[in-house]
Order: structure tokens, then sequence, then C-alpha cells
């Protein structure tokens, strides 16, 4: 099953400040966070983001905050977007397709994909946008959410697929700015 823009809904999953500095290479996560969010809003992706007890881990990055409206970053204490049922009021919500980036790998990435997929979504991890504290629990949640039917792609497999062909006037602009 391939991506589609049309049926996609990208999700930024607590790329916060206060835990950003922890995170495993995490300037190349935000970087690659960052990229998503800009492609999915040329290709007119809706975003969501959210943040897990703001109060205490602090706010969505600015490089990332800037990025969205005030409206696309919801709070939430459970570790799962579902289970804290803060997506739902989202219009991006209703897409079938929810392709997500964001930290940590092992926690709340992998609660809410799994939380996901058993909702019906059509679920995608973006493996160079998501990380965690130690590379281990990176990997073992990956291993874990492709043992759950969860895809796991490249932020480059997002664009392509979302871009279904080439010689379009979005894909040299896509191609120009993002994939050079």
């Amino acid at each position: 099953m391939l991506m589609n823009a049309r049926d996609s809904a990208l999700l930024v999953v607590d790329v916060q400040e206060c835990l950003l500095p922890h995170i495993h290479e995490w300037q190349r996560l935000l970087e690659n966070v960052a990229w998503l969010v800009k492609v999915a809003q040329k290709l007119d992706v809706p975003v969501m983001a959210s943040e897990q007890y703001p109060k205490g881990i602090g706010k969505t990055h600015p490089d990332v905050a800037a990025l969205l409206p005030a409206e696309a970053i919801v709070e939430k204490q459970h570790f799962s977007c579902v289970a804290a049922h803060c997506l739902t009021p989202l219009s991006a919500y209703n897409r079938r397709q929810i392709v997500v980036c964001g930290i940590e790998s092992h926690v709340c990435v992998q609660q809410t994909a799994l939380d996901l997929k058993k909702n019906g979504k059509e679920v995608f991890i973006v493996d160079d946008a998501v990380s965690s504290r130690r590379p281990s629990d990176k990997t073992l949640a990956i291993e874990r959410m492709r043992s759950h039917g969860i895809d796991i792609v490249s932020r480059e497999m997002v664009a392509f697929e979302w871009l279904h062909e080439a010689g379009t006037a979005v894909f040299k602009e896509i191609s120009r700015d993002f994939l050079r």
C-alpha cells in the first residue's frame, strides 16, 4: 500500500524543547521533522502535533511550532495520542493514513502507532524522523511496530509517494526545494 497525499495526515509526536536535547541525534531528527512538515504543507497534507505534559517538558520546539497553526498542536497526559483522545477533534484525524514522526520511539510514538493501527488506520513510521534517548530503544520499537503491521518508511519515501508522479509543477518545486 502506498501513501497518498489525499488520504494522509502527518502527526508530529512530542518534539518538545526540554526533551529534545536528550534524544539521540536530536538535531537530525529536528531537521527531518521540519522537512516533513514543510513537504506536507506544500502538498496540502494536514499536520497535527502533540505535546506530552508541556508544563513539565516544554512546548513544541520553536522550529516546528513556527510552521504550525496553534490549533494543530494538542496537549496530552497519556503516552498514546489515541488514548488521550487529543487527536479526535482535529480534522486531520479523519484521514485513513497517518504518517508519524517524533519522540520517543519506544514510548509515545509506539503507543500511538499501535493504537492507531488498532483503530483501523494505515500507519507509517518515518524511521529517519523518530528517535529515543537510547538507540537500542528505537531499534526495539521499530521492530515491534513492524511486527504489528506498521510500515516503516523514510522521509523521501513519504515525499515521493505523496507526489505520485514526476513532471508536474509541484514535483519540480518539491524536487528543487527538498530533494536536492
